[in-house]
């Protein structure tokens, strides 16, 4: 058997942490430069504030309703998510991370008589030790799990938030209550084409035949799916992402850039998180990836396209050194640049990542250039102890104007010591 536990309205949850003056009401997280919606708390919903839709659109209903508002606060959310996942492994010997607030558990062990005590047992136990609550979806397969989970998210009060579809009269009333589009690796997109063959719910699709899925839904990945809906597990569980073969750091700006040296600040900072990612693994790469995204458009006009440049390089040598890789990049940034142009986006890719054990020296090289791994040793340590800049390269910037939007972010309470909550 294989069990979903997903955290509820994870951001806003994260947000009532910290203001138990804000259990019961309701709270919406917004995503970068405070955009649109991206976390909202059950009681922000039955008010009629729709998942993804821009903020200036819901201002109206946010402030009649005395709706708590938040800027994205991804240092706590990474924080408290961690916390979450490693109450996990301590409950369970198998888990798969999915997402930042779900994750997959295999059961296999667990007496089958007993698995909705489990269920209540994981939901519990997660929700003492770190404050967020969750529901928890258990089935003999994964895309069975995350529709029970789905009903229990559906019903909280009548399911106590636990869901176990083990027998299969408990599959069929799931699947039969569970709209196609609803049905995790579907989509709206794939559900238009199915119900134009009047494939309306999960169950419909689970009675579709193998052929028929080769042909109409995307070859083996729609056979998996049919026989998952069947409690077939045919997508299992993956041992966690050690080392990624690719590492991205892209960001919208605060607001536009149209100078050269703001445009360089800002790559430079995208490539230095990058490069920190890079050596957590103990990584180096030897291809950089840079684009910008210009746009001197505006959205009211006929030709609005916004228009993204590319420039990448091959560097010498494999390496993991921020210093180094920002003396590369910043030739790529002026050749991209162009006066008079707005820019509203920019954006970091390390590719070819080898393990840094592997990089070869060069033995004329000056003593403290081979020093400098030790330099980025001391700036990862503070930096990570602290989770901000409080050691950077001054191509970095100080002002950084150009910085997201975060107008109504909370304080940092788990990860900056000046912002730790305090208990009186």
């Amino acid at each position: 058997m294989k069990a979903i536990v997903d955290c509820n309205s994870f951001y806003a949850a994260c947000e009532r942490l910290f203001k138990p003056s804000l259990h019961g009401k309701p709270v919406v997280v917004l995503s970068n430069n405070d955009g649109c919606i991206v976390s909202r708390t059950d009681e922000a919903k039955e008010l009629g504030i729709r998942m993804a839709e821009p903020y200036y659109q819901n201002k109206l209903a946010i402030e009649r309703n005395k709706v708590a508002v938040f800027s994205s606060n991804y240092h706590l959310y990474g924080d408290i998510s961690q916390r979450v996942m490693e109450t996990l492994r301590t409950l369970s010997p198998s888990v798969e991370v999915y997402s930042v607030d779900e994750s997959f558990l295999d059961l296999t062990g667990i007496n089958e008589n007993k698995l909705y005590d489990y269920a209540l047992f994981l939901k519990s136990t997660t929700e003492l030790w770190t404050g967020i609550p969750v529901s928890v979806g258990i089935a003999p397969t994964k895309v069975l799990s995350k529709v029970a989970n789905r009903l229990a998210k559906k019903d909280k009060i009548g399911t106590k938030g636990v869901v176990v579809l083990q027998t299969p009269s408990q599959q069929r009333e799931a699947l039969e209550k569970t709209a196609i589009e609803d049905i995790w690796g579907v989509g709206n997109a794939n559900a238009k084409k199915l119900r134009l063959f009047n494939i309306n719910t999960g169950w419909d699709l689970r009675n579709m035949n193998e052929e028929w899925a080769r042909k109409n839904l995307g070859g083996i990945v729609g056979v998996r799916l049919i026989k998952e809906l069947k409690g077939f597990p045919c997508i299992e569980m993956k041992d966690p992402l050690t080392t990624k073969k690719m590492i991205a750091t892209t960001r919208m700006f605060g607001k536009p850039v149209y100078e050269l040296q703001a445009l360089k600040e800002a790559v430079s900072t995208y490539l230095s998180r990058a490069a920190e990612k890079l050596r957590r693994q103990k990584g180096a790469c030897k291809t950089i990836t840079v684009f910008v995204v210009k746009n001197d458009t505006t959205h009211f006009q006929a030709d609005y396209s916004p228009a993204s440049k590319t420039a990448y390089i091959n560097l010498p040598s494999a390496t993991d050194l921020t210093n180094v890789m920002i003396s590369h990049v910043m030739p790529l940034v002026e050749m991209l640049y162009q006066k008079g142009s707005k820019y509203i986006k920019a954006g970091i890719i390390l590719g070819d990542i080898v393990p840094a054990n592997m990089i070869q020296y060069n033995l004329f090289e000056p003593i403290e250039k081979l020093n400098q791994k030790k330099l980025m040793q001391i700036m990862d340590n503070i930096n990570f102890g602290i989770k901000t800049d409080l050691v950077k390269f001054a191509a970095l910037g100080t002002k950084r104007d150009w910085k997201m939007r975060q107008e109504m972010r909370s304080k940092r309470f788990t990860t900056v010591w000046d912002e730790l909550r305090e208990v009186r």
